[in-house]
C-alpha cells in the first residue's frame, strides 16, 4: 500500500494526538492542525516545500473557522486535494453540506481506525486515478 502524508485539522489535540500515533503504526505520515487557519497555512507550506499533503481529515466544530468554512478556503486554494470529514458532532445535513462543498467522504467519531486509513487511501488513489471532482462526482462508496 502507497504511503500517504495526511493533514489531520482538529481542535481536539488529545484525540489528533492519538490518531497521529496511530497512523505512525501504520507507516503513514500525518500531521496535525489545531484549527483551520492554521491547516490552511500548513497546507500552502506543503505545497511550497515540494510535499505536499495528499489528505487532508477535516473536523467540523472547531473554534474560529469552523471545518465547513476551512474546506470553503481549500477548495479554492488546493482543489486537487481530497478531504475527508471527521467530526463527532455530525449530522446528516453537515454531511451533506460537507459533501456540496467537496469533502470526498464523511464520518463520524468516534471512528474505526481501520475504517478511517481505508477512506483515506481511498481518497488519496481516486484523486491520483482522477481529478477529486470527479472523485466526489462517483461518491465514496463507488470510488476505488
Amino acid at each position: 500500500m502507497k504511503t500517504v502524508r495526511i493533514l489531520f485539522i482538529d481542535d481536539e489535540t488529545a484525540f489528533t494526538a492519538t490518531l497521529l500515533e496511530r497512523m505512525e503504526l501504520r507507516n503513514i505520515d500525518a500531521k496535525a492542525a489545531p484549527d483551520g487557519h492554521s491547516g490552511i497555512a500548513m497546507m500552502d507550506e506543503s505545497v511550497r516545500s515540494g510535499t505536499p499533503f495528499e489528505v487532508i481529515v477535516l473536523d467540523v466544530l472547531m473554534p474560529g473557522m469552523d471545518g465547513l468554512e476551512t474546506l470553503r478556503h481549500l477548495r479554492q486554494r488546493h482543489p486537487g486535494v481530497p478531504v475527508v470529514v471527521l467530526t463527532g458532532h455530525g449530522s446528516t445535513r453537515d454531511g451533506m453540506k460537507a459533501m456540496q462543498l467537496g469533502a470526498v467522504d464523511y464520518l463520524v467519531k468516534p471512528v474505526d481506525i481501520d475504517e478511517l486509513v481505508r477512506v483515506v487511501h481511498n481518497a488519496a488513489e481516486c484523486a491520483d486515478a482522477m481529478s477529486p471532482k470527479a472523485c466526489m462526482e462517483q461518491g465514496p462508496a463507488e470510488q476505488i
